[in-house]
C-alpha cells in the first residue's frame, strides 16, 4: 500500500514537472519564421528540388533551436504525411520510453541494446521486439494522446506505426491516409523538440533517449552529406524502403542547435538529402 502511494506521488510530481516544462516552450505550430522560410525555400529551388515539393514527393522541416524558449520554424510540405519507412521507428522508441516511466519496463541492458540497435543501425528485428513489448495499440494510444498529440485524427497525422518491421501484414494502417508506417515532417520535428526541451519523459530518460540517438551506425544522407564538417554531432533516425527516402536529426554545431527533417519519394532521394543537408547546414551555423 506504502509502495502505491509513494509511486502515484511519482506519477503526479513527474506530470506536474511535465505540465511545467511544456508551459515553458511555445509550441512549434505557432514559431514560424518568415526569414528562414525564405532561406529555405531558396536552397531548396537552387538543389532543383521545385518539382517534387510542388509534386508533394518532398517533404521538409527545418527549427532553430539554439534558444529552445524561442525556435524558429520553416517548412515545404511539413503537414504532408508520406511513407516514412523506418523513421517512425521513433514511435517506438517513444513508447518504450513511456512505458519506462510508467514502471512498465524496465531500462536494463537487454532493453538498451534493443533499442539502440534499432535506432542506430535501423534493426527490424528489434524495432518488432520492442514494438510488441510495448504493445501495439498502447503504442497508438501514446501517439494520439493529448500529452504528446503525434498523431493528429482532427489534423493531417503524423507519426504513424501500423506495422511490424517485417514481412507480415499492416495491422492498423493509419486512418487519414492508410499508411502503415508513416510521418509528417513537422510531427518529426516535434519528436525532437519535445525531446530536447524535456517534455517527453523527463530530463533524464530524454538524456537516454537522446544517448541512443547520438553516433548513428549508417553513413548516408544526412550523416554523410556533413561528414567532412568539423565539430558536429547527430543525433538521428533515417529510413529507406524502395523509393522512400527520410531522415532526421536534431544537429548541434558551432554553438548551435536545429532539427531537419526531410522525407522523399523518389529512387533519387538519398542523394537529394546528402545534397540537402550541407547548405542548411552552413546556414544554420552561421546565422546570429
Amino acid at each position: 500500500m506504502i509502495r502505491s502511494l509513494l509511486w502515484s506521488a511519482l506519477v503526479l510530481s513527474s506530470a506536474i514537472a511535465l505540465a511545467n516544462d511544456s508551459a515553458e516552450y511555445p509550441s512549434l505550430w505557432h514559431s514560424s519564421d518568415p526569414e528562414l522560410q525564405q532561406q529555405l525555400d531558396s536552397i531548396l529551388h537552387s538543389l532543383g528540388y521545385d518539382h517534387a515539393i510542388q509534386d508533394k514527393r518532398m517533404a521538409v522541416a527545418l527549427v532553430d533551436i539554439t534558444d529552445l524558449a524561442r525556435p524558429k520554424v520553416a517548412a515545404v510540405n511539413g503537414n504532408t504525411m508520406m511513407y516514412a519507412a523506418s523513421v517512425p521507428k521513433l514511435a517506438i522508441l517513444l513508447g518504450a520510453f513511456v512505458e519506462i516511466r510508467e514502471g512498465n519496463m524496465a531500462l536494463d541492458a537487454s532493453t538498451r541494446n534493443s533499442l539502440t540497435e534499432m535506432i542506430r543501425f535501423s534493426s527490424n528485428l528489434e524495432a518488432t521486439r520492442m514494438l510488441n513489448r510495448v504493445g501495439k495499440q498502447r503504442l497508438i494510444e501514446i501517439l494520439q494522446s493529448n500529452e504528446f498529440d503525434l498523431y493528429d485524427l482532427e489534423g493531417s497525422g503524423g507519426l504513424w506505426v501500423g506495422k511490424e518491421y517485417g514481412k507480415s501484414p499492416a495491422y492498423l494502417r493509419d486512418p487519414l491516409h492508410n499508411y502503415s508506417h508513416g510521418a509528417t515532417a513537422m510531427q518529426v520535428a516535434r519528436f525532437y523538440y519535445l525531446l530536447e526541451t524535456g517534455q517527453v519523459v523527463g530530463e533524464e530518460l530524454s538524456a537516454e533517449m537522446k544517448g541512443i540517438l547520438s553516433e548513428p551506425g549508417i553513413n548516408h544522407k544526412f550523416v554523410k552529406g556533413l561528414d567532412h564538417y568539423p565539430g558536429v554531432e547527430i543525433f538521428r533516425k533515417s529510413g529507406t524502403w524502395q523509393r522512400w527516402h527520410g531522415d532526421s536529426a536534431l544537429i548541434e554545431a558551432n554553438n548551435r542547435r536545429y532539427i531537419v527533417v526531410g522525407l522523399v519519394e523518389d529512387a533519387r532521394g538519398g542523394e537529394w538529402l546528402s545534397r540537402l543537408i550541407q547548405p542548411i547546414h552552413e546556414l544554420m551555423v552561421s546565422m546570429k
